[in-house]
């Protein structure tokens, strides 16, 4: 008797091992489409490094990397970056001190953001963001999934459009484009103090444009409505540089 239940107890051991490799990992794709190397960057909210943090990623190649059920976290693009062989670098935009980032990047910096689902009959969330300004075009587009499962990102080229105000330029090029909260750090702009609220803060002529180039993706902090996306057991191809 001790004998069977040890070996039912094995076997629901397994069973159980089976379920979790069933319920699989989310798989990130991250290519890069961009005409030139970017250091992607990854932080993840709850403990799951995902790709170490950061790493290189040359024009046309892509990576694929696992996340467990219940992540959550966000990817962006480092351009201009220069690393040691320890690792020690710094980038001229996404910076985040290191090869393999253990902080987010420095604003202005386009960001893709993720909540994955506990289990497959959960929603995943995901929204392409330029509230911390725009540096490089992001797209997320979902695999497998079910629900709405709706395409996000910035195809734009937004520095090509910056306003002379919101430019950040490196050898007399735009690089990237400020957000107007990090230009002028005003409640209006930055939706805090009497402006902390979605009936407070309005868009302005600032977060507009941002939204006119890429409406699918977050152009300033109450943006919800139409940036923030769900899709239920899905894989995620994040595309640097994406095009129509």
């Amino acid at each position: 008797m001790a004998a069977m239940q040890k070996y039912s107890s094995l076997f629901l051991s397994l069973i159980m091992l089976l379920e979790a490799i069933t319920v699989s990992a989310t798989v990130f794709t991250l290519q890069n489409n961009c005409g030139y190397t970017v250091w992607p960057g990854t932080l993840s909210g709850n403990g799951a490094i995902l790709g170490d943090g950061g790493f290189s990623l040359s024009p046309g190649a892509s990576i694929q990397l696992p996340a467990p059920s219940g992540w959550s976290g966000r990817f962006w693009a480092r351009t201009g970056c220069t690393f040691d062989d320890s690792g020690n670098g710094k980038c001229v935009t996404g910076d985040c001190g290191a090869l393999k980032c253990t902080g987010g990047g420095v604003p202005p910096v386009s960001l893709a953001e993720f909540t994955i689902a506990n289990s497959e009959n959960q929603k995943d969330f995901y929204d392409v963001s330029l509230v911390d300004g725009y540096n490089v075009g992001v797209g997320v587009r979902t695999s497998g999934g079910s629900g709405d499962c709706q395409y996000a990102g910035c195809i734009a080229d937004l520095n090509g459009n910056c306003p002379e105000e919101l430019q950040v330029l490196d050898s007399s090029k735009v690089v990237a484009c400020k957000s107007a909260c990090a230009k002028f750090n005003t409640p209006e702009y930055c939706c805090t103090g009497d402006h902390a609220t979605p009936d407070t803060c309005s868009p302005t002529k600032y977060s507009q444009l941002f939204k006119n180039a890429c409406p699918s993706a977050y152009s300033y902090a109450y943006d919800d409505a139409s940036s923030t996306f769900t899709c239920s057991g899905s894989d995620y191809l994040i595309t640097f540089c994406p095009s129509n």
